[in-house]
């Protein structure tokens, strides 16, 4: 595994939250990334022949319905029954598959980024991607407004 594309612990993965972090593409500046534990959880030794891959998923740190909100604002996304809420509009992704279950975007689907588990560490390894730094960009420009959403 290539040392510079190193995420987080799996260990560290919180089981009702994100790991917020950094990514670039090569063209567009830095853009944020989340990393969530699916419903199965972290960590494990394969139950039913899954892997450690298989209890995570990574995705775009961005709300299908408008693309300038963000899931995770920086203290871990909200999540609900396996899903990631986006407190702007109340709009619920499945933490596994990113498709949106409820919501304004009904339908639409997170995009994915590929991650592996090796040793217990997590890298991001999707040829598209690399690893940046951990947290949020800082762009000074805070376009992710609070919300009333109850979740």
């Amino acid at each position: 595994m290539d040392a510079s594309q190193r995420i987080t612990a799996l260990e560290d993965v919180p089981a009702e939250s994100t790991v917020l972090f950094r990514v670039t593409d090569g063209s567009d500046g830095e853009q944020e990334a989340i990393l969530v534990a699916t419903e199965n959880g972290t960590g494990g030794d394969g139950i039913d022949g899954e892997t450690d891959e298989d209890r995570l998923a990574c995705w775009l740190n961005y709300c299908q319905h408008l693309t300038h909100i963000k899931i995770d604002k920086g203290s871990g996304a909200s999540m609900r029954n396996g899903e990631l809420v986006c407190a702007n509009h109340g709009a619920y992704f499945d933490a596994g598959s990113g498709e949106c279950t409820y919501g304004p975007c009904e339908g639409a689907y997170l995009t994915d980024l590929e991650v592996t588990v090796h040793d217990g560490t997590v890298y991001l390894t999707d040829d598209d991607y690399e690893y940046v730094g951990a947290g949020p960009v800082d762009d000074d420009d805070d376009l992710s407004s609070s919300s009333n959403v109850k979740i």
